[in-house]
């Protein structure tokens, strides 16, 4: 189900109106795979990448969506466009139409590099601040986002970074601190932003866990989405959830902090505003559950209105049981 605020609930905010599409997969044409990444490259062509890759780099997928009502119709995985470079574990991922070149977030080294469109290195790469270098392990870049009429680049730790404080977890009051920072074209270090996260809904002790910012969109008067996402997977398996909750974020300049400034009680966050919550499950009855770790924006359809294209990360289809689900929300002008 997905619910709807509308602008009396937050005054500064317009109305937004959002359509849920259900998720669908392909089987036929999609291998299974680790995706965690895409990035809308022009027409029905888009780059994902997969965390668990040989080589980094990306595939090129079509994925063709239907120009009224936004469901996505069919999907095929086409070629990988790779380097030599390996153990990336590749994240998130955006293409730069003014340079034809891809960025994409190696969550192993903290590092965010650029390959341009055969997926070879360029030997460029973004000026990720030393505050990011530490203490983030697996919980570093999920996400990444670009803003071509603004010329900037947008990322985000996905959980807390240990200057930061403590990791949400279940049954816990605490709220993942996390640091929203931008880059120019120029690609180095623009400003940073603290953002907070929701409290956890699990409450009880989980076999696995993430809890974190999987993705971000940037869309084009200068507003974000960020995909806040809590995956909890309790010991028996059965009664596991993805709750997904995709919040709208307008950049204050009031909440601007210099980089690496320590987080302290006088540290301004980020207002947010929801727009849509989902949750997938798997239950004797049911497989729906679906990690969306990539995110990005698609087609406008006829009325005008924005899709954004959603990808999950199955694990390879985890012992049969998870899916490569991809999944679309339209987003009315």
């Amino acid at each position: 189900m997905c619910f709807f605020l509308s602008a009396s609930h937050v005054c500064h905010a317009q109305t937004r109106v959002v359509k849920e599409c259900k998720q669908k997969s392909f089987p036929r044409s999609v291998p299974a795979g680790d995706y965690s990444g895409i990035a809308h490259i022009r027409d029905n062509r888009y780059a994902v990448v997969s965390d668990k890759s040989l080589n980094d780099g990306f595939f090129v997928f079509t994925i063709d969506i239907d120009s009224v009502t936004g469901e996505i119709s069919d999907v095929r995985q086409e070629a990988f466009m790779g380097d030599s470079l390996r153990g990336g574990d590749c994240e998130g991922i955006v293409y730069r139409p003014s340079s034809r070149s891809f960025f994409i977030c190696r969550e192993a080294d903290a590092s965010i590099l650029e390959y341009d469109e055969k997926g070879r290195l360029t030997g460029r790469k973004l000026a990720i601040p030393g505050i990011y270098k530490t203490g983030m392990g697996n919980y570093g870049f999920e996400s990444l986002a670009y803003d071509a009429s603004a010329g900037l680049f947008w990322t985000m730790n996905e959980s807390t970074l240990a200057c930061d404080g403590k990791r949400a977890m279940p049954s816990d009051s605490v709220r993942n601190v996390l640091r929203l920072q931008s880059f120019g074209d120029d690609l180095l270090p623009k400003r940073q932003y603290a953002y907070r996260m929701d409290v956890p809904e699990a409450k009880s002790t989980p076999a696995q866990y993430a809890m974190g910012v999987s993705e971000i969109v940037a869309l084009d008067d200068g507003r974000l989405l960020v995909l806040e996402r809590e995956f909890f997977v309790p010991k028996m398996k059965l009664g596991a959830f993805v709750k997904c909750k995709l919040y709208e974020i307008r950049l204050d300049d009031d909440c601007a902090m210099p980089l690496d400034a320590p987080v302290t009680a006088e540290t301004k966050f980020l207002p947010k505003r929801l727009i849509c919550s989902f949750e997938t499950k798997l239950t004797l009855f049911g497989r729906s559950l679906a990690n969306y770790e990539g995110m990005c924006l698609g087609p406008k359809l006829a009325d005008g209105s924005q899709v954004l294209v959603l990808v999950s990360d199955s694990q390879g289809q985890y012992r049969g049981v998870l899916k490569d689900w991809f999944k679309t929300i339209v987003i009315a002008p």
